[in-house]
C-alpha cells in the first residue's frame, strides 16, 4: 500500500470488510485481489512486496481486509465465511472491462483458490499455499487448488508443506507453477544465515510474480 492507496468499506453478512486499493500510474491492463492469512494484515509485508511489483506492471490491486479483521478480532472465522466475505465484496473491487487474478497469502491462499471460479478469475497466485497442517502431511489441501493457471510461491524451508512437497502433490494439477524462495519459511521470510537476504527473496518473489501474471493476461488475451 501507499500513500495514494484508496480505502473503501463493503458490507456482508459477516460484517464490514475493507478495500485498500492501488492504481497505476496509467492505463490498468489488469486487475489483482489479493487476501491476508490468519495470522495478519494486509499490512503484510509479502502481500506490499507484490502490491508494489504489480502496480508498477499496470495491475490495479485490490487488498482485500477481511471483516474479522476490520472489526478487530484475534481469530479468524471458518473457511465458508471467509469465502463468503471476499466473493460479496468482490464487485465492489472487481472491474469487469479488466481481467481478474485473485491471490492472498496463507489463509488468503487458499480463499483465492476455493472460490477463483465464483468470482471468474483468470488465475490464481497463491503465497505460502498451506498444503497442509504443521507437521501432518496426510491432512492434504492439494484438491483446492483450481483447475487453470496457478502460481504457488513457496518457502523450501514452509512447515505448512515445501515448495518441493508442493511439486510433488500438484504433479497432476493442470496449470501449476511452483516458484521457491529458497531458505523462506512461511511467512516467506528467511533467516540471517540462510542462502539468500531477504531482499534477495523479496526481488524472487516480486519479478516472479510480475512475470508470471504478465504471461498469463497477454497469453488469454492473444
Amino acid at each position: 500500500m501507499t500513500e495514494g492507496t484508496e480505502v473503501t468499506e463493503v458490507t456482508t453478512r459477516y460484517g464490514l470488510g475493507r478495500w485498500h486499493i492501488d492504481e497505476p500510474s496509467g492505463r490498468a491492463i489488469a486487475q489483482l485481489a489479493i487476501g491476508h492469512g490468519a495470522g495478519g494484515g494486509v499490512e503484510s509485508p509479502v502481500l506490499n512486496v507484490v502490491a508494489e511489483a504489480m502496480v508498477a506492471a499496470g495491475f490495479r490491486v485490490g487488498s482485500f481486509e477481511q471483516p474479522w479483521r476490520v472489526s478487530g478480532r484475534r481469530i479468524a472465522g471458518p473457511p465458508a465465511q471467509l469465502d463468503a466475505a471476499w466473493c460479496e465484496s468482490m464487485p465492489v473491487f472487481a472491474d469487469l472491462a479488466l481481467p481478474l487474478v485473485v491471490g492472498g497469502r496463507s489463509a488468503g491462499a487458499r480463499v483465492a483458490c476455493r472460490t477463483s471460479g465464483a468470482v471468474a478469475a483468470l488465475a490464481v497466485v497463491a503465497l505460502a499455499f498451506p498444503l497442509h497442517p504443521p507437521g501432518r502431511p496426510d491432512k492434504s489441501r492439494v484438491a483446492e487448488l483450481p483447475t487453470g493457471p496457478v502460481l504457488v510461491v513457496q518457502g523450501d524451508r514452509d512447515p505448512s508443506g515445501s515448495a518441493v512437497e508442493v511439486v510433488e502433490a500438484g504433479s497432476g494439477c493442470a496449470g501449476l507453477t511452483v516458484l521457491p524462495i529458497p531458505g523462506a519459511d512461511h511467512s516467506l521470510r528467511v533467516w540471517r544465515q540462510g542462502p539468500i537476504t531477504q531482499r534477495e527473496a523479496d526481488e524472487i518473489l516480486a519479478l516472479g510474480v510480475r512475470r508470471w501474471a504478465l504471461s498469463t493476461v497477454r497469453g488469454n488475451h492473444r
